[in-house]
């Protein structure tokens, strides 16, 4: 935001270049860089944003980083042209967790950036910021109930809500697909911020049905709290052009991961031998993180031309930043090398379904357990990709059919079963959409709101 020639930046991404030229562009000087918590989905730009601008980065109290900056008291305001930032402390989320609050020239309340305390539809999990024997997620889900009670519920309805995230965060589990609305929608339709609702109340409701948080969360705080390399740096790393021979010996030679990030046809049609595939057209970033796991592994990319800056981008904005090279003209100069290469077998939801009738293959539904129980193929097997790992016992010898909803998380799920020595798997183009379609016997539908 921006006044006077002064501007605050909230959460900022990791690639902080953007903010800096708008800033010039207006003829503007950042003056705050505000973090309302120690981010697990994300690392933020505002390390590097600070040593770019010389701002300062404010975070609530209780924060420790490990880097110069401010620690706000609770309602300390902070003046930025002709408005004011006043940061409230909202702990629930996380206990460093704080809301800053706009008020215009004339002191009214103008909007709230409230990073996770509340989303549109729903409220941060309360379970990311627990200490064994110290503070449970029940802890942390009071002080949320006392924080949105007590400093934001209070707030005039026609407040405008600035969430970090929208719909597909890991952070909540009910998140509405819009980014912007006012207080006072909220209070009527978030679950979360009815009138009548007592504490235990909110605890139950809060905690319910929260899935495990993706295994890279931890990294990511540790790296907002303690610092990263430069973005600039990470992208001299890893848009480094890599011959085939050349890429071929730092896959062995340093044990990476070769990430294909095409297309999911592109990549059933040939890919280098035991890569995985997490395609950059799907939700690339919080996949990588939860089946890569670990943000030091070594990478290695296979990229459509053009697309190099913003795959290392990308993953370094979820703390994946060692990446150590991409496959200089792509897949097809892998194979004008005569390099061994592997495909995966796919077939249409058509041919499926004769298949099926046929012969009766297995088939593997890799979709989260909540579309299973919704709908699905008579027969099938569950095996949710988030933890396909844990299942690959249970694939067979001999043939059998994979799909998701529309093609993509499957093929991510045939390239890892492929990188386990499970080679027998056939792929059903579109998905359950695509099965559906063809009138297939399925389980009847179950709303995914009542599961």
């Amino acid at each position: 935001m921006e006044s006077n020639g002064e501007v605050a930046i909230i959460d900022p991404l990791r690639e902080v270049q953007p903010y800096i030229n708008r800033a010039q562009k207006d003829n503007a000087t950042i003056k705050y860089i505000f973090e309302t918590h120690f981010h697990a989905d994300f690392v933020s730009g505002h390390v590097t944003l600070a040593k770019q601008t010389g701002a300062p980065i404010v975070f609530g109290p209780n924060a420790s980083p490990a880097f110069d900056a401010i620690i706000a008291t609770d309602e300390q305001a902070f003046q930025l042209g002709d408005v004011t930032i006043v940061a409230l402390h909202t702990p629930g989320h996380t206990m460093e967790s704080t809301t800053f609050l706009l008020r215009d020239k004339n002191g009214k309340d103008h909007a709230i950036f409230s990073g996770d305390t509340l989303f549109l539809g729903d409220v941060g999990r309360p379970d990311l910021a627990q200490k064994m024997g110290v503070i449970t997620e029940k802890d942390l889900a009071g002080y949320l109930y006392d924080s949105l009670r007590t400093k934001i519920m209070p707030l005039a309805d026609d407040v405008i809500v600035y969430p970090a995230h929208g719909a597909g965060s890991a952070c909540g589990k009910n998140m509405m697909k819009e980014t912007v609305d006012t207080l006072g929608n909220q209070k009527e339709m978030n679950y979360a911020l009815r009138a009548d609702m007592t504490k235990d109340e909110f605890i139950a409701e809060v905690i319910d049905g929260l899935l495990p948080p993706p295994q890279y969360f931890p990294a990511n705080v540790k790296m907002n709290k303690e610092g990263y390399d430069d973005i600039q740096d990470v992208l001299n790393r890893g848009t480094q052009a890599l011959s085939p021979a050349a890429f071929e010996a730092a896959a062995n030679e340093t044990g990476a991961v070769v990430l294909d990030v095409r297309h999911q046809d592109d990549f059933a049609a040939g890919h280098v031998p035991r890569s995985i595939f997490i395609g950059l057209d799907g939700s690339f970033a919080p996949w990588v993180g939860a089946l890569i796991a670990d943000v030091k592994q070594p990478l290695l990319l296979v990229t459509e031309p053009g697309r190099e800056e913003e795959t290392v981008t990308r993953l370094s904005r979820v703390g994946f930043d060692n990446t150590l090279g991409y496959l200089k003209g792509g897949f097809d100069a892998w194979k004008k090398e005569s390099k061994e290469y592997d495909v995966v077998s796919s077939v249409t939801a058509e041919v499926f379904k004769d298949e099926v009738a046929k012969d009766k293959k297995p088939i593997f539904d890799v979709r989260k357990e909540s579309e299973f129980l919704s709908e699905h193929v008579l027969d099938a097997n569950n095996t949710p990709l988030d933890f396909i790992n844990d299942h690959l016992a249970e694939f067979p010898e001999n043939p059998f059919f994979l799909h998701c909803a529309g093609g993509y998380r499957s093929m991510i799920a045939s390239s890892i079963l492929k990188s386990r020595g499970i080679h027998n798997v056939i792929d059903v183009k579109g998905g359950f959409k695509a099965i559906k379609e063809t009138g297939i016997p399925v389980s009847e539908f179950v709303c995914p709101s009542t599961l």
